[in-house]
């Protein structure tokens, strides 16, 4: 497999120096530019389309949400993983609807961040632990007010149960294999979850099986 062409957005010197020496040692990571800017974030994405770009929210000129949204929208392949000080789920729901596929607080361990890469690189979502446990709270106690109580809009037993296995980050091959059914079944099955809710990533339909309470998330 080739290399994972990485982007770092951040705007401190020592950050990106540090992780410059943290994933100069994977070798299956490649890091193709370093931007200190939201704006030169954008500029630079467009330029070489990279695989993940690693983006600070805190940025001089325009911060990094703004930045994910607007390259997302150019560059929708491009995965992004925010990587910030902030710790907080309005910060990860926010960065998650501007399109980030997952986020890691500065304080995670090396291991951790490098596992990050890898994960949203095989188009899955990476939810750290302790900012998925706060979504889920926050969703849990808005469905204990009755605020999302609604059924799981049409979906049939077998799509939720697809459903659960693709928010958990399986493929369609596997999900083929655990459901004893076909992959060809699994795209279908796949596509009609997608159109009842109207969604379009697998960003999106994390969020709604989070939401809905049918993963769950480690403690």
């Amino acid at each position: 497999m080739s290399k994972i062409r990485l982007m770092l957005v951040d705007d401190h010197e020592i950050v990106r120096a540090g992780l410059r020496m943290l994933l100069s040692t994977q070798d299956d990571i490649e890091i193709v530019a370093e931007v200190d800017t939201g704006r030169g974030a954008i500029e630079r994405a467009k330029e070489l389309k990279p695989d993940i770009i690693l983006m600070d929210i805190n940025l001089p000129d325009l911060d990094g949400i703004e930045a994910t949204r607007q390259i997302k929208r150019v560059l929708p392949s491009t995965a992004i993983l925010a990587l910030t000080m902030h710790e907080s789920d309005e910060y990860f729901f926010k960065m998650m609807q501007a399109g980030a596929s997952g986020y890691v607080p500065k304080k995670a361990a090396p291991n951790e961040l490098v596992n990050a890469i890898r994960t949203i690189r095989e188009g899955n979502v990476f939810l750290y632990p302790s900012l998925a446990k706060a979504l889920v709270r926050d969703y849990m106690g808005r469905a204990a007010q009755g605020e999302d109580r609604a059924s799981l809009d049409g979906l049939t037993d077998r799509e939720q149960e697809v459903l659960r296995w693709i928010a958990d980050g399986s493929t369609n091959q596997e999900i083929a294999d655990k459901l004893t059914i076909s992959v060809k079944t699994v795209e279908r099955h796949r596509a009609n979850i997608m159109a009842k809710l109207n969604l379009h990533s697998r960003t999106e339909l994390v969020k709604y099986a989070i939401r809905k309470g049918l993963i769950e998330v480690e403690q």
